[in-house]
């Protein structure tokens, strides 16, 4: 795309972005149609909102995601990635950001060849504002360097919602579905050789597939046309160490993928959202 273009996409961007907001504050969850859309320029701005709100449908998320999408295309991944920040904001699409402390965005290397997808942050993520610290991220900094031969620093990873769920429950659909945009464009950024997916949650945002992760583990698929492993999170880990020698076996999958070129051998395809 020109510049010209990018220009013109980015600025539709903003009025979308400016419309969804104002019809949150008033209370509105559906966009009117073309024919009942006031003007760009008669849409006020509002004032940032203090309180929990319903998210816009799901296919207004998926549309506005891929706007942003068209009109980052080609960018630098450092300037891609602190744009989805910018675009998330304060974030209240969902009912999780009453009872967080911090977002926890995603963070590591924005050129890393491997992206580490979890499921939620825990308290200790929720304290930091950085996903996988505690003993979790112990584990995981030891499976990276022991098994991947890869520091932290090397590697982007990320959750599949950027709050913490009240007690450390799975995220529900619904708070999945809100959070998904911004984990799309941040794998989308990136464009990593391989995703590596921890757990049940990761593994079904990413395929949209039921099969849970005892199943699933140690099986290619792929996202967007990126290979996907999905694997046991640390944290089972931590709790069922017999475990482990199975997570490794899958982890040595990874490495090798990471270091041969082409498509892994009978590798299905996912069956996630696109971002195109």
């Amino acid at each position: 795309m020109t510049t010209h273009e990018l220009d013109e996409v980015a600025a539709l961007t903003a009025e979308v972005r400016a419309m969804l907001e104002h019809l949150l504050a008033r209370g509105e969850t559906e966009v009117p149609t073309a024919e009942a859309s006031p003007p760009a320029s008669t849409v006020e701005a509002s004032a940032p909102v203090s309180a929990p709100v319903s998210p816009p449908a799901a296919s207004d998320l998926v549309a506005w995601s891929r706007l942003a999408n068209k009109a980052r295309a080609g960018g630098d991944p450092s300037e891609r990635l602190a744009q989805v920040v910018a675009e998330l904001g304060d974030c209240r699409r969902c009912a999780l950001c009453s009872d967080r402390t911090r977002l926890v965005f995603g963070s590591g290397n924005p050129r890393a060849d491997l992206v580490i997808v979890g499921e939620a942050p825990g308290f200790q993520e929720d304290q930091s504002g950085e996903p996988f610290v505690g003993p979790a991220g112990e584990m995981l900094d030891k499976m990276l360097q022991h098994v991947l031969g890869r520091a932290r620093s090397e590697v982007y990873i990320v959750n599949a919602v950027e709050c913490r769920p009240p007690n450390n429950r799975d995220p529900a659909p619904a708070e999945i579905a809100a959070c998904r945009p911004f984990l799309e464009q941040q794998i989308d950024a990136i464009r990593p050789k391989v995703i590596l997916a921890l757990g049940s949650v990761a593994w079904k945002a990413l395929s949209g597939q039921t099969v849970g992760i005892q199943r699933a583990r140690g099986n290619w698929s792929t996202y967007q046309g990126i290979p996907l492993m999905p694997t046991f999170h640390p944290a089972y880990l931590l709790r069922v160490p017999e475990e482990k020698r199975h997570t490794f076996a899958d982890l040595k999958a990874v490495r090798a993928r990471l270091e041969a070129d082409g498509p892994p051998e009978g590798a299905v395809s996912g069956t996630g959202p696109a971002t195109s």
